[in-house]
């Protein structure tokens, strides 16, 4: 149907009865509607395999099939249970009249027919289906939107891994909706070292997607601008200075916005293991041995990104030991929820952690797959992401 109220509308009326046929199809062509007949249940059904139908009118008494048994067949089929459904029949018992509004019927008019109330509750339906298709083509459309975005978001994740002798490098990212608000990166710099980088957005949805993908293309720019040695001190200043123009420009140009970030940003000498990094608020990652113990954590060396301008970052500085693993990740693992409420939690991530694993894909699979089976068919509530790093 047609938004125009003054479209006609295909309406069908089943009746078993030909001169409730005749009288109710002559009744409604007068109104302006193209109206197709059936004898009985059953040839509704049949007429119904092209769903097109804006109303049906359906006598509740007939042979071979009944209205409330085609009511009930019509509700039940996804493909014909958005088309409204006036009852009709001489039965006025109450109880018939609560049955079939309980399975889904639109309305329900008695016989003889009374031509007001006929307009009026044919006029009804037709609005309500109207309002109804409306919607469903404004959902269809945002959702297509969606799905634009979440290709869009795709595109801004890196389309593969840095590959660097030595090393080995994984990551994982699953939203909550078709967009989200992580993100992770990893690549190479002009001068061979390489940028480690997750974040998480404050919120979920559209909004945190298009923050996500600002801060992580001003990561990327401004990392890239420098060029300098390897020493600890160059990788602390350039993580420093990435982390500290992302926040001011953030902070001052969308400050109304009061979108931040949690945010891991890492710069590592492949040569040395050597990696300089800038932890704004984040889930601390952990450097995991290779017989799976952690060896220590990273905690945060500032607060979220983009809260306020000027905030002072410190940098800290590790070394990946050959067997060992980076392995950053955001709160949507560690808070994860069971049907029950129950959070997945750091234990449970440090004890994934404690077997070893053949590669670091190997272990991230390891790690989504234990969240999967904690979350149990619920819609995760968080976006889920995970970077690692494994040396040797």
């Amino acid at each position: 149907m047609t938004e125009d109220r003054s479209a006609p509308a295909r309406i069908m009326v089943v009746d078993d009865v030909e001169v409730n046929r005749d009288l109710l199809s002559r009744r409604l062509q007068r109104m302006g509607h193209v109206v197709t007949t059936a004898n009985d249940g059953q040839e509704a059904l049949d007429l119904t395999r092209d769903p097109s139908w804006d109303l049906i009118m359906l006598d509740v008494m007939m042979p071979v099939l009944d209205g409330i048994g085609a009511l009930t067949a019509l509700k039940a089929s996804d493909a014909t249970r958005h088309i409204p459904v006036i009852m009709i029949s001489a039965n006025t018992e109450l109880e018939t009249v609560v049955k079939c509004i309980e399975l889904g019927a639109e309305d329900y008019l008695p016989k003889p027919f009374d031509p007001v109330l006929l307009r009026a509750r044919v006029g009804a339906s037709l609005e309500k289906k109207r309002l109804r298709d409306r919607e469903q083509a404004r959902s269809r459309r945002m959702q297509k939107e969606l799905e634009v975005g979440a290709r869009i978001q795709r595109d801004f994740l890196p389309e593969s891994l840095p590959t660097v002798p030595g090393y080995q490098f994984a990551a994982r990212f699953e939203p909550a909706r078709e967009v989200g608000g992580d993100f992770y990166d990893a690549f190479r710099l002009p001068d061979g070292a390489v940028a480690l980088v997750l974040g998480d957005v404050c919120d979920k949805g559209v909004g945190a997607a298009l923050f996500m993908a600002l801060f992580r293309s001003l990561i990327r720019a401004v990392s890239a601008s420098q060029i300098g040695s390897h020493t600890v001190e160059m990788l602390e200043s350039r993580v420093l200075h990435a982390v500290t123009v992302t926040n001011d420009y953030i902070a001052n140009t969308h400050g109304r916005a009061n979108m931040f970030a949690t945010l891991f940003v890492g710069a590592l000498d492949p040569a040395t293991g050597t990696i300089a990094y800038v932890n704004g608020g984040h889930e601390p990652p952990r450097v995991v041995r290779a017989n799976g113990t952690v060896r220590t954590m990273l905690p945060p060396t500032g607060p979220a990104v983009g809260m306020l301008p000027e905030i002072p970052f410190t940098a800290g500085t590790i070394v990946l030991e050959p067997g060992e693993t980076l392995l950053v990740l955001t709160d949507g693992i560690t808070e994860s929820r069971a049907p029950n409420g129950l959070l997945f939690g750091d234990d449970a991530t440090d004890a994934l952690l404690s077997a070893p694993a053949d590669s670091v894909d190997a272990l991230l699979d390891r790690v989504l797959d234990a969240v999967h089976g904690h979350a149990a068919g619920e819609p995760a509530a968080d976006d889920v992401t995970l970077l690692a790093v494994r040396r040797g």
